[in-house]
């Protein structure tokens, strides 16, 4: 993990606090989403699926800094749409950073080079842009060519400036092992503090639905990617917990916790997490956390959750059973995620859907009545 050490401290105690509180659900990163426009239109986003009237909407720099507030969590990630079209983004990341937030503005930086002025190097706060692969490969999923070398000129200025600076990247299908693990090196050797990686979410309104990775697709991406790094004797630089990497090459078995990232946007508390857009809004943090049906979504819960191995679903899962097992944890990150054998058993389904669903129901209700006889 390369989240340097007082970032890791400061998370770490606030996490302590929370479990010393007794607090069974608590966010760690919130997700706060000011706008919903952006200058691109990818393949795989439901983002933009949104009137004119809606793309046109921005949360206010009062509104953000009340959402900060309100929520309480150390580290907060501004997604999008893209940031920093909005013309407060550089009062609103002061305003974070002066109150002590890990902030990571994420963003395609296709504006990056031209609005850098705007914005001062500290430890609280991180550029993290998207990169989906080399050239050829990001360049498809953005749906359109030169982006690539647009955002890997940004990363190298930004980098120049002082700035900390992370590569999200999304994975979908077609993901050639080789070619991430090419792409791996490449970013490393840039010199970002680190790569944060996920398997694509099916968005409902996503303009494409054949993009997407399957559950057991995911996990086998993962492993062969990671039997490459480790037979290159690479130590590539993730942002995230080594047992949530374990969890992406299928050898943990994790439920997805979405209250550790709430998302605040232009309609309100999002339930339950930044991926789902049609569960419904909270009025408050508050009543959202209170309120939600959380037992509702999930692995094995609801179907609209049963490709989902996103980070901002189980990145919470793996940090708080590392703070459970820090000595499991510790020989995941010295040998990293296992690339052989049986994977971990999947949770059991609790839901039934499909066209067989009134059969399903039948029969389970005809084992019940026969175990009770």
């Amino acid at each position: 993990m390369s989240v340097p050490l007082h970032q890791q401290i400061r998370v770490g105690s606030y996490i302590l606090r929370q479990k010393l509180s007794g607090r069974r659900r608590y966010p760690l990163v919130l997700m706060l989403e000011p706008l919903f426009r952006c200058n691109l239109e990818c393949a795989g986003c439901g983002k933009i699926d949104y009137p004119e009237e809606i793309l046109n909407r921005r949360l206010s720099l009062e509104e953000c800094i009340a959402a900060v507030d309100e929520c309480g969590a150390p580290i907060v990630s501004i997604p999008g749409g893209e940031p920093l079209i909005h013309k407060e983004m550089p009062q609103i990341v002061a305003a974070l950073v002066a109150r002590k937030k890990f902030v990571y503005l994420c963003t395609n930086a296709l504006l990056l080079t031209k609005r850098i002025g705007d914005y001062s190097p500290s430890p609280y706060f991180t550029f993290s842009v998207h990169l989906d692969g080399n050239r050829e490969r990001h360049d498809a999923s953005v749906c359109r060519s030169g982006v690539f070398d647009k955002a890997v000129e940004a990363i190298r200025l930004a980098r120049d400036r002082g700035f900390r600076v992370t590569v999200n990247c999304t994975l979908f299908q077609g993901e050639d092992p080789v070619e991430v693990a090419d792409f791996f090196d490449f970013v490393t050797n840039l010199g970002v503090e680190g790569i944060t990686i996920s398997p694509g979410y099916s968005y409902e309104h996503a303009p494409r639905k054949d993009v997407f990775l399957k559950r057991t697709q995911s996990k086998e991406l993962f492993r062969n990617i990671f039997r490459i790094g480790r037979e290159r004797r690479r130590k590539w630089r993730f942002n995230q917990s080594s047992l949530f990497l374990d969890f992406l090459a299928g050898n943990q078995t994790y439920q997805c916790t979405p209250w550790s990232n709430p998302t605040r946007n232009v309609f309100g508390w999002q339930r339950p997490c930044y991926l789902l857009v049609d569960e419904g809004y909270a009025p408050s943090f508050r009543a959202l956390m209170e309120e939600t049906d959380w037992d509702g979504f999930g692995t094995g819960r609801n179907r609209k959750c049963d490709n989902c191995m996103a980070h901002c679903g189980y990145e919470g899962t793996a940090v708080d059973d590392t703070v459970a097992h820090p000595l499991k944890a510790l020989k995941v990150f010295l040998r990293g995620p296992r690339t052989e054998g049986p994977m971990a058993p999947e949770l059991p389904t609790r839901y039934v859907s499909g066209p067989d669903a009134a059969h399903r129901v039948e029969v389970g209700d005809l084992a019940k009545r026969e175990g009770a006889g």
